[in-house]
């Protein structure tokens, strides 16, 4: 990479710093960092050493991972799919995820177990990615995988919907629903363990499919022409965005709109290179999940609002103006 292309990515990973900085530091109650950054490496036990490593390092690197996963693996999916509207969950992981988690909350796994509900979504993740594995290993084309996607989508939130109107009571369903707003209040360090390997593989994957993407911006027979094997491309993006985006709902419930938003923001400033864009929006969705992240803390409401509420309420009207642009330009 040369110098000046690297300006962007430096600029990028500054300023996801510096919200990661922020982030620690803000919350409900006045903290002394330093000092509690002291006490933690000094293996002192204090109540501001706790707060910071049970609760603000975890949120705040969750934050980065998961907007990191959520912004590189949608800008891969636009490349692969050489469709600007396509984002993590139109390949049903993130769906199916959710689904995992209902099902592990209605039947009472959660109640016996703290870590039930994340693996239960890491199981989901996982049936879902095995049946587009599946098919992606049979030689299906990227439209067969979209309306795989789809219907894995469909089913997963008619059976999603179907527990909450059959949940035992009302107080139950409403916790269901507030989960699948998406947050990242409440999550320790087991969470990060939990989930932060799975991400980090679904990372590597993507990041190694640049040339192919860039390959197939000139149609798949060309790509195919180049030495790049689409079958294999197609396996590692879905196996990546699949590990990716399943541990993200895992931790982190269903927080939308991130993987469409960041790959149009960044485009024009890679050049429209699907190759160089996978990392530009990684880092760009870390820092726009973490910045979400930082206004949910900051807007005086109790309880807080989901961070994806806030995340919606960026990206939908955005979607919009998306569709108006396509539209016009069609004409």
């Amino acid at each position: 990479m040369t110098p000046k292309r690297l300006i962007l990515p430096l600029a990028l990973a500054c300023l996801v710093v510096g919200l990661f900085c922020v982030s620690v530091a803000v919350g409900y109650a006045p903290l002394d960092i330093g000092a509690a950054f002291d006490d933690l490496l000094s293996g002192r036990p204090s109540l501001s050493a706790l707060v910071l490593a049970e609760l603000r390092l975890p949120r705040a690197i969750l934050g980065a991972a998961v907007g990191f996963s959520l912004g590189i693996t949608g800008a891969a999916l636009q490349g692969l799919m050489r469709n600007p509207l396509a984002d993590p969950g139109v390949v049903g992981v993130s769906g199916a995820a959710a689904l995992g988690a209902v099902i592990a909350f209605y039947f009472g796994f959660s109640s016996t177990f703290a870590m039930a509900l994340p693996i239960g979504r890491l199981a989901g993740a996982a049936a879902a990615t095995a049946v587009l594995l599946i098919l992606a290993a049979r030689g299906a084309g990227t439209v067969v995988l979209i309306l795989a996607g789809v219907a894995l989508s469909s089913l997963a939130g008619a059976l999603t919907a179907l527990a909450l109107n059959l949940a035992p009571s009302p107080y139950a369903a409403l916790e269901l629903v507030f989960w699948l707003m998406g947050s990242l209040s409440d999550r320790s360090m087991v969470h990060v363990a939990l989930a932060l390997p799975f991400m980090t593989i679904g990372w590597a994957l993507v990041l190694g499919t640049g040339s192919a993407l860039d390959a197939l911006t000139l149609g798949e027979e060309a790509a195919e022409s180049l030495g790049f094997p689409l079958r294999r491309v197609r396996l590692r993006v879905i196996a990546g965005t699949a590990a990716a985006v399943g541990a993200s709902v895992a931790v982190a419930g269903a927080i939308g709109f991130v993987g469409l938003v960041v790959p149009h923001l960044m485009r024009p400033l890679v050049g429209h290179r699907p190759g160089r864009l996978l990392l530009a929006s990684g880092l760009a969705g870390a820092a726009l999940t973490l910045g979400a992240d930082i206004v949910v803390r900051l807007i005086p409401t109790r309880p807080e609002l989901k961070l994806g509420v806030v995340t919606a309420l960026i990206g939908a009207p955005f979607f919009l103006f998306l569709l108006i642009r396509l539209k016009g330009m069609e004409r």
